[in-house]
């Protein structure tokens, strides 16, 4: 019965981190967005933007993975509004798309293919039509 309820909790977990679920962490909580990020000048234009987002407490994107890691106050701001900030500055948001006019507005060195990378698959959904 033990090994069960420890089979469950571990599957719980890992389909809560598959999801993108907040976990809470010291002094508030921590989500990871997928992004489309490819260099550090992604990597400096994310994490500065974030540090100006109502309750993030630290952001920081990992180039290897394209992910971001924020920690935050979830009684100032949530998970799809700091989805929906990255997707402002120009950025794919797991499955939320980029806004194209800030896309536009990015460095050559931020652009799809640049670099030698492959260009992201389009997010499931898009967003405000952009």
């Amino acid at each position: 019965m033990r090994i069960v309820l420890s089979m469950i909790a571990s599957m719980t977990m890992l389909l809560s981190i598959a999801q993108n679920e907040p976990i809470e962490v010291d002094g508030g909580f921590k989500i990871e967005i997928k992004t489309s990020a490819i260099c550090e000048m992604c990597q400096y234009t994310l994490e500065k933007d974030l540090a100006f987002e109502k309750g993030v407490k630290e952001a920081t994107l990992n180039l290897d993975d394209k992910v971001m890691s924020i920690t935050y106050n979830p009684k100032k701001t949530d998970p799809e509004t700091l989805r929906k900030r990255i997707t402002k500055v120009g950025y794919h948001a797991d499955t939320l798309a980029r806004n194209l006019i800030a896309y536009d507005n990015l460095p050559m060195c931020c652009k799809d293919g640049s670099h030698g990378t492959p260009i992201p698959q389009v997010p499931l959904k898009a967003k405000d039509g952009n």
